[in-house]
């Protein structure tokens, strides 16, 4: 008898978790959290589930309490006899603390991994990790995928004539350099120095953008504050226009304001985070596409390398 495949969500992710469900075909599970008066909340799936492919939504951004929604309902699962467990996590939080860097701080990230492996997690399907590395930090297998299977697309539809991807910083050298190799176009790279966490000295540019149509690729904006700086710096460089693919918009503060008054032309994000403020500039594209596939093919066993795969 072929094993039911079962798709949950957690709060935070629901507007998600329904799209992907109706993608795959589904009807989104029944699970029912109770809220305490002491700040407690208690998880339950409100179906039997024994035996069971089990694909748990839920990306863990701020608050805290996402994550642990998370790890309650894979105890649950696990405790209701689920056949596999999956965490199906759009955005993994706390993946910028994945190493000391500077005395006496935790690495975040392996902790996280940690409390998911210890819940009773079986496998991880994430988005775009913040540093490819937190793969090796579980000993289950990760899925990790990538939003250029959903950008690249995009970009080829926007058919732009002097077309260059940049990074607003080195650490995302790499990134720009595959999107730059996939797309057959160079590619620039902005040097920052910073002050303090979340606030940008200096930048510099390495590379030519004059006459150019940039593209900045990220995972995560944040703040806001590197890459509207980044955008500036091409067009005070000759650039003809820029635009922005990020795919975490975390947008904390007033990230939205700085990026409503940048030089962007227009900033594409996916829906692992979802728009606390609507945004004339802002665009975002579902992942609920991609992820029902690859839910899918890890339910038959089949190699999900092909969707990252370009002619």
């Amino acid at each position: 008898m072929a094993t039911v495949v079962n798709i949950f969500s957690g709060r935070a992710t629901r507007y998600l978790a329904e799209r992907i469900a109706a993608s795959y075909g589904r009807k989104l599970g029944d699970v029912l959290i109770t809220d305490f008066s002491d700040g407690e909340f208690q998880p339950s799936f409100e179906e039997n589930i024994r035996g069971n492919d089990l694909f748990i939504v839920q990306s863990t951004f701020a608050p805290s309490d996402n994550l642990f929604e998370l790890l309650l309902m894979i105890d649950a699962a696990k405790r209701a006899s689920a056949r596999h467990i999956i965490a199906v996590i759009p955005y993994f939080g706390f993946a910028r603390q994945d190493r000391k860097d500077k005395p006496r701080v935790s690495i975040a990230a392996k902790l996280v991994a940690n409390l998911l492996t210890a819940a009773g997690v079986q496998r991880i399907i994430t988005i775009d990790l913040h540093a490819d590395q937190i793969q090796g930090f579980f000993d289950v297998p990760v899925d990790h995928l990538y939003s250029s299977s959903i950008f690249i697309p995009y970009i080829k539809q926007l058919n732009l004539p002097n077309l260059t991807m940049a990074s607003p910083d080195t650490g995302g050298t790499r990134r720009a350099a595959a999107y730059a190799k996939i797309l057959n176009t160079t590619f620039v790279i902005c040097y920052k120095q910073r002050l303090k966490a979340n606030q940008v000295d200096t930048m510099a540019l390495i590379g030519d953008v004059k006459g150019k149509d940039v593209i900045l690729v990220d995972d995560i904006i944040d703040t806001g504050g590197t890459i509207c700086k980044a955008a500036q710096l091409m067009m005070d460089n000759g650039a003809n226009s820029v635009r922005a693919f990020c795919t975490h918009p975390l947008l904390s503060g007033n990230a939205i304001e700085k990026i409503e008054n940048s030089a962007f032309t227009e900033v594409i994000v996916t829906d692992t985070i979802p728009l606390k403020v609507q945004s004339s500039k802002i665009k975002v594209i579902s992942t609920a596409d991609l992820l029902a596939d690859v839910i899918g093919k890890v339910h038959n066993y089949e190699s999900i390398s092909t969707l990252f795969k370009f002619d």
